[in-house]
């Protein structure tokens, strides 16, 4: 990432160009990406390629400010804090989902972050409702953030027998298992080509466009149905009928940033 690249991304972030690669950095910038890039999967719903290319990243995040899901998010932020100085390493994970059972291989990307004063972290701004904060790598007792209480721990052998992964859960429910082993951004196409056509991911079935709020709370509009939740839990909704399709595109536009020509429509009509 060149230089006039890193500091579109960080006026894109509202954040200054820091002098060094300190643990109060990646906390600054992990809050403030959650804050301003939206966790989104429009792409898929609007016919458009999902491409693992820091360039067209920055093109899509930075250029056309829009957002995007884990590969996406992780990838390119993980290419950020690189250029800043951070030691980063890419890591594959796979969701938990129903009755616990894990999603497929290559199904999420977090990253390990080395920071210049305080050991390592765990980022995450890909993964929708998750922790405010980088989790400390080391830490396996619960961790106490914004976003709830979150624990990193050691998971049990796999089905081959293999130690090693970790468990990262949150309030006490598994959310994903990582491996630990480094990867690159081009391992992940095929997680993400996954998750942009199969009838199998939650992605193709579902709308979603979601940010963390300026007091904490957080705002998603899946679909027609808006939520807004404040830093207390409490909700608000409002549901958007088939006739307000230029009220919708006003909240993309007013409330995360994106301008669209079109409302994007789940393949099904759901």
């Amino acid at each position: 990432m060149e230089s006039a690249e890193v500091d579109a991304y960080l006026r894109r972030l509202g954040a200054a160009r820091p002098a060094r690669p300190t643990l109060d950095v990646l906390r600054e910038l992990h809050l403030r990406h959650l804050r301003a890039v939206p966790f989104e999967n429009l792409s898929i719903h609007l016919g458009e390629e999902i491409a693992l290319d820091e360039r067209r990243l920055l093109d899509k995040v930075v250029g056309a400010r829009r957002g995007g899901f884990c590969y996406e998010l992780n990838g390119l932020f993980g290419a950020l804090l690189d250029a800043l100085g951070f030691e980063v390493t890419l890591l594959a994970g796979r969701v938990y989902g129903e009755e616990g059972r894990l999603g497929v291989p290559y199904d999420h990307l977090a990253l390990r972050v080395r920071t210049a004063d305080a050991g390592e972290w765990l980022a995450d701004v890909g993964f929708g409702a998750h922790s405010h904060f980088p989790l400390a790598w080391e830490d396996r007792r619960e961790q106490a953030d914004p976003g709830g209480s979150f624990r990193i721990a050691e998971a049990g052998p796999d089905a081959a027998g293999q130690v090693g992964d970790l468990d990262v859960l949150k309030d006490g429910e598994r959310e994903y298992r990582l491996e630990t082993r480094p990867r690159l951004l081009a391992d992940f196409v095929t997680g993400a080509w996954w998750h942009s056509t199969s009838p199998e991911s939650p992605f193709t079935r579902k709308l979603v466009c979601s940010r963390v709020t300026e007091d904490g709370g957080r705002i998603t509009l899946g679909g027609r149905r808006l939520k807004v939740t404040a830093p207390d839990g409490t909700r608000d909704e409002r549901e958007y009928g088939e006739g307000e399709d230029e009220a919708v595109l006003a909240v993309y536009r007013e409330r995360f940033g994106i301008e669209l020509e079109r409302v994007p429509r789940v393949a099904d009509g759901a």
